[in-house]
Formats: C-alpha cells, structure tokens, sequence
C-alpha cells in the first residue's frame, strides 16, 4: 500500500494534533476518548513513565484502563523533536514521530505510530519512557562533577581509595557480579548519585570473558554493543574477541569510577530491617558486613548453577566429562575423541575450538536449532545498528518502541529474508543431518532469546564444519548413560570418547538467587525472564516479589537500555518517590 503524496496529511499537525488529544485525555482520565485515540489493536509501552514499571497495554480495554490511571502522573505535556516521517515498511504504512514528554517527577522521550484506516488517523503503537527524575537528573555533561577530589583524601588516588572502600559511609545498592550488566548499571547509578558496590568473585574485572574458550567472540556487532557513557572507539572491529571486551570491561570500571571488589564472595546474606546485611569475603579472606538498602543480582540472563543433565554411570567414565562452564582452558585435545552435547551458541563453539586443536568431534544435537550467519543476522539490524544508523541513543528507543510481541509477520518477514541469505548454508546443514529450526512462529533468534534464553546459533564458522563433516553430528539423540569408553545413546548407538562436554545451559537468575539468599526469598521472586501476558520480560530490570532484591540481565544492548530503568526506580525509592511495595521487619 502506498499512500498518494496528494493526500498525505501535514505530518507535523497529524502528530501535534494526536499529542494534544492525548494530553486532553490522560489529564481529564478521559477513557472514553481511546476509540478516537487508538486503532482496536494497538499498544501501548510504558517504561516507567505512567506506571512505575515496564508494562504494554494491547487493545481498547487495557488502552482505556492506562488513560483512566494516568492522571496519578499529573500534569503531562508532549512536543514534538524531531519531524514526523512517512515510513513504508509493511503491509500499511504509518507516520512516525519521535517527541518528548514531562510529568509531574519526570522528562522523558517516546515514539508515536499513527496509521490511516478509512481515512483517520489513529496511533498503532505507542512508547513512553521516562529518561529523568526532575530534580535528581544524572551527574553528566553539564552537570557533571568540578573535580574529582570530593570527599576526604588530598589526591585523586586516596579518595578513590576510600569511596572504593566504602570507609565513610554504607553502599545504598550491593551489585553482585561485574560483567557488562553489573557495571554498566553501577554507572548508571553513580551519575544518579547513588553509593554502588558492587562485587565479583573473579580475580580481575573482565575474568567472566577472559577465562572463556578462546575462540569466542560477541556475536553482535559493534553498534549494539556499546556500554553506556562510553562507546568503544571507532576503530574497534565489528565483532569483538572475548579478551578484548574482557579487559575493555576494567577499562570501563577504571574510567567511569566504580567501586569493584573482585576475588570476593556473599559469605551470608540475610534482610535487616527494610534493608540487607551482606557479609563479603574478600580476597585475602577478610570479612566485611555491609548494610545496602537494595541487592542487584547481575550475573547474567541464564544465572550462574550448570544445568547438568543426570546421566547415569558418570562415576566409570575413563575420559573428562564437564558442564561448559569448567571446560578447561590450554588443554591440548589433538588426536583425542570428544563429544559436544548442546546445539545452541555454546556447543557450536566449543565443538569449533575442540576441532581447531585437533580433536576428534561429534556433536550431540537433542532438538531443532534456528541458525544464521552473522552476515543474515545483520539484516535485522540494517539501518538501525551499523554504521549508516542513527544515535545509539535513537536506535535503542525506536527499537523499544515496538512491544515484544508486537507485528510479529515484521520478524517472520525479517527471518525468511536471512533464510534467504542463508539458504546454501542452511541446505548444507540439512544434508548433514542438522536439524533447523525458524524459531517460534517464524520468528527467529528474538523470541527463542526472550522466551527460553536460547535455542540458537549465530555463525561463526562451525556451521560450515558440521555441512562438510568435518565435526560429527547424531542429532534427535540424546545421552542414555555413560561406559567407560564414552556414551551410549537413546536410539542405543554407542561413541567412544576421550572428553565429553555439557553445553547444556543454565538453571536461570532465580536459582542463583536461591543459592546466594536461600529457599524463602528466592521464591518469593516469581519468574525472572520469559514474557509475561503483556508480552514484557519477567522480573528482570523491574521490582521482583522481594522488596530490594533487582535482577540484571540480558545482552550488551539490552543491559545499556534496560539498566537504565532500573537504575531509576533505584533512585525513585531513594528519594521517596517509589514506596516498596511491602515492609519487611526484622529477619523476617
């Protein structure tokens, strides 16, 4: 469908107008007004802005209950940044516009999709997302520090020293884990104001990475990559080496300020009062008893305990048997036999660095896998995330601005064009044995990432050995139990090996939580990860079900957007403007 330029409506007054009415409506709670305002199936994404939260309300019902409780924000005014544009990108095309709103306690930004059915005009999605606490903005440009001196201590060094040792005061928020999460969200939380520890039981900032197979590099390129305040520098490769981001991770630490204590662990962790009482086990031994007020677990969207597959007669195994996380590092596996049980990221890279040093390796597929090559994957990303897109700023709010389960024939179409790409790889790959899949619905890497965490591989070059053979493959087997010599299958087949690998995953951030905070509150967490009814992740970068205890998560590009969010709810409680939703007393 293409709309006549003779009839195409002044963009600028289309949008203004719609604005208006919705600050008319959202001020008087007009709920009547959402069939004039909204097509039957729209969305509407709010991060923080009207709700406190991360919530998409989808069709007139759920639309009319948002503009009925928008009136607690109060005041709200919206203008227009930018000029609205005319986008043809699928089966109907829409205006777009990018604008800004304020609320009584907030600035923010959003993005409005009008489309015209049966000649009107009404919005097809909706984003508004707050950016800012009026009063208590972030500590940046021209608000950003004179100097770096504040505080006891004559030079830069003894004053760091002291804010990292946390010698004149209590952290108002314990981070646990200092990967890309943990610390982009410290920074966050530092140019807010807010006293961040945060600690790692590794010896060195970047260990999560560096300590990895050596083959590994990110699978997303450079443009989505980028931590906040702080993008890598324009000569930086489109697809970063694990070492690289490892130690470009304590670069990050170092120049943004934050307080890290590595080689250190929770050796208890119990609730004190409305707050926490954390005991740290340094890394000379020493025990320090810290009392944050909120408890940030950042390590990672899968969590940190292996799941290991029970697979009987382990114990009379002759060779090595290991879950992915203790493979180890430097061994030499020439001439050796080795099994790689997983088909997703994980096991693909593995079986690629067994076979790069010399090993014999069959891969054990139990499932279909969607892949794509690295090329393919970034059709998805063209215009938004490379080198012709806009403001990594812009790109992250317009791709937010599409609620998860939004227009998902636009991800179907996105993945049957990279299996278009792809096809002679992926045809490859079936002669072999492989078996593929195209995700859920159609839908490729996003949902099998957002509902399962996994369930895919993005190629970087294992692919071409599985289609040519030079890595075995059993695929819809699964391991029945171990011999001596190696494994017998479910379909009764039998592989000798010398090593066997579990890339099998993990138990996810909840079990982490129950491992670090015990039975009690780790199930008052309720599901953190998969999409909810609204179609918004759960538990992570939100409030769970204990009061002061965060999830972070999610990859590079994710965490820089998300945390941001999270790291003003932070804020908000700090001040008073975000109440917990319960008080706990005591231990209790």
């Amino acid at each position: 469908m293409t709309i006549d330029e003779k009839v195409l409506p002044d963009l600028d007054a289309a949008a203004k107008t719609w604005l208006d009415r919705l600050q008319s409506a959202l001020g008087d709670g007009a709920a009547d007004a959402t069939a004039e305002l909204f097509h039957p199936d729209a969305w509407w994404r709010d991060l923080l802005a009207f709700t406190w939260d991360l919530r998409t309300a989808h069709g007139h019902d759920a639309l009319a209950a948002r503009i009925a409780g928008a009136s607690s924000a109060g005041s709200v005014s919206f203008s227009l940044t930018d000029r609205p544009v005319l986008v043809e990108a699928g089966a109907e095309p829409w205006v777009q516009a990018v604008f800004e709103l304020r609320t009584a306690v907030a600035r923010g930004r959003g993005v409005l999709r009008l489309v015209e059915r049966d000649g009107v005009w009404r919005a097809w999605t909706l984003l508004t997302a707050m950016d800012e606490l009026i009063g208590h903005e972030e500590l940046v440009g021209a608000r950003r520090p004179f100097n770096s001196l504040e505080g006891p201590g004559r030079t830069w060094p003894e004053v760091r020293e002291r804010q990292r040792e946390f010698a004149d005061g209590e952290p108002a928020v314990l981070i646990v884990g200092a990967g890309h999460s943990g610390l982009g969200l410290a920074a966050r939380l530092g140019r807010l104001g807010v006293p961040t520890l945060v600690v790692d039981r590794n010896e060195r900032i970047g260990d999560g990475w560096r300590n990895r197979y050596d083959s590994l590099v990110l699978h997303d390129p450079v443009w989505y990559d980028h931590l906040p305040y702080l993008p890598f520098p324009p000569n930086w490769p489109v697809y970063t080496p694990k070492d690289k981001l490892a130690d470009w991770l304590e670069f990050y630490a170092h120049a943004m300020e934050l307080n890290v204590w590595t080689g250190s662990e929770l050796a208890e962790t119990k609730r004190d009062g409305d707050g926490w009482a954390v005991t740290v086990r340094r890394a000379d031994g020493s025990l320090r008893t810290v009392r944050p007020r909120h408890l940030v677990l950042a390590t990672g969207v899968s969590g940190t305990e292996p799941n290991m597959p029970d697979v009987p007669g382990i114990d009379d195994f002759r060779g090595l048997a290991c879950h992915s996380r203790d493979f180890p590092r430097g061994v030499d596996f020439a001439g050796q036999k080795a099994v790689v049980i997983g088909s997703c990221n994980s096991g693909h890279d593995l079986a690629q660095e067994l076979y790069e040093k010399g090993a014999q390796v069959t891969m054990i597929q139990r499932s279909p896998t969607y892949v794509v090559s690295l090329a393919g994957s970034a059709i998805a990303m063209t215009g938004m995330y490379d080198g012709s897109g806009p403001p990594t700023d812009v790109a992250d709010l317009l791709s937010a601005s599409f609620p998860f389960k939004c227009a998902p024939e636009m991800h179907q179409a996105t993945t049957a064009a990279m299996a278009e790409h792809d096809k002679e790889l992926l045809a490859g790959l079936e002669k072999a044995g492989f078996l593929l899949s195209s995700g859920i619905n159609g839908t490729g890497a996003l949902q099998l990432f957002l509902q399962r965490g996994g369930g895919y591989y993005i190629n970087v070059g294992c692919s071409e050995l599985i289609a040519e053979e030079k890595i075995g493959l059993r695929s819809g087997v699964e391991p029945a139990r171990f011999t001596p010599t190696g494994l017998e299958l479910s379909d009764g087949s039998t592989l000798d090996a010398d090593v066997v690998v579990f890339a099998t995953g993990y138990r996810g951030m909840v079990e982490t939580a129950r491992r670090l905070l015990g039975d009690e509150i780790a199930d008052r967490c309720g599901p953190v990860w998969g999409l909810d009814d609204e179609g918004e992740l759960q538990g992570v970068w939100r409030r769970s079900g204990q009061d002061g205890l965060w999830f972070m998560g999610g990859n590079l590009a994710m965490a820089r957007f998300y945390g941001k969010f999270l790291a003003l709810q932070i804020k908000a409680h700090e001040v008073g403007l975000l109440e917990p939703r319960t008080t706990s007393k005591g231990g209790e």
